[in-house]
């Protein structure tokens, strides 16, 4: 009862339904951690698609200087004069900051993967410190989540994990690439490590609930929703995902209730849209499976 949501910050639930549903019925979750690396998009754009883009990092840089710092600037207001900024840096020799803003203007002007391919071979060649290093593998993932290549996305945030194995962010980036894969155990055990970093991560609780149905654990489930709502009862990810499994369980009216409250909750979202088709669908009858 899912459908193909656009991909929407941060990079928990939504693209995990999608990366689940991936060569089953082709339902998906959405996004790019914007909490994690990226700067959140300005008010105006966080319904438009390009806000779901790459943005200026948090500390640590990969490099330091004045016009790497105006070159990341840039990326928020102006990402074409990014592109020319870092165009220009490289050619005088601009060393890994040039690299750096490079592969990042490229994913804000809709070149994802030839953003990620400069940010792995930065990443890779460059001396700085293993965190930064982490940090741009992270980006070039996500990067690489956005045109469904799992496979090299994994890689990069298996990259990543090596050199910062505390990371909650990296342990969920790659949990989605391995859902994209069909490997929901895999994805189960990544978001479990990230749950140990940080147990408050309701998103992340919601998304491994994703992956235990999606493994006929039902049970499993509804107990990672349970705790997510406990969390926040009015998560709307989590009203809609306990509404799927109440459905799955033959409670029509629980899933309605979720549902019809998951819309109340973020009205104007992906996932009040997802609620509505899935009320519909209800209406019309039993869930075909």
């Amino acid at each position: 009862m899912e459908s193909p949501p656009r991909l929407n910050r941060p990079i928990p639930v939504r693209m995990f339904r999608r990366a689940a549903a991936i060569g089953l019925s082709f339902g998906l979750m959405g996004g790019l951690a914007a909490g994690w690396r990226w700067w959140p998009p300005p008010a105006d754009q966080q319904e438009d698609a390009t806000a779901d883009l790459p943005l200026p990092p948090f500390p640590p840089r990969i490099a330091e200087g004045k016009d790497y710092e105006t070159c990341l600037a840039a990326l928020a207001d102006d990402p074409a004069g990014a592109v020319a900024a870092a165009e220009s840096l490289r050619a005088s020799g601009g060393g890994d900051g040039a690299a750096h803003c490079q592969g990042l203007a490229l994913i804000v002007t809709g070149k994802p993967e030839a953003g990620a391919v400069v940010l792995e071979t930065l990443a890779r060649g460059s001396e700085a410190p293993p965190m930064a290093r982490a940090v741009v593998l992270g980006q070039a993932g996500q990067a690489r989540l956005m045109v469904m290549q799992p496979d090299q996305a994994e890689v990069d945030a298996s990259e990543a994990l090596a050199l910062s194995p505390a990371d909650t962010e990296l342990f969920i980036m790659r949990a989605t690439a391995e859902a994209m894969l069909d490997r929901f155990q895999d994805a189960v055990n990544d978001l479990g490590a990230a749950l140990q970093l940080d147990s408050s991560r309701a998103d992340a609780l919601v998304s491994r609930a994703v992956m235990h149905r999606r493994l006929n654990e039902l049970d499993l489930a509804q107990a990672d929703v349970t705790r997510a709502l406990a969390l926040d009862p009015d998560y709307a990810d989590a009203l809609l995902e306990r509404g799927i499994l109440r459905e799955r369980m033959g409670d029509r009216a629980g899933a309605r209730v979720d549902w019809e409250r998951a819309k109340g909750a973020d009205p104007n979202s992906t996932t009040a849209d997802l609620a509505e088709q899935n009320l519909s669908l209800l209406e019309a009858g039993p869930e075909r499976r």
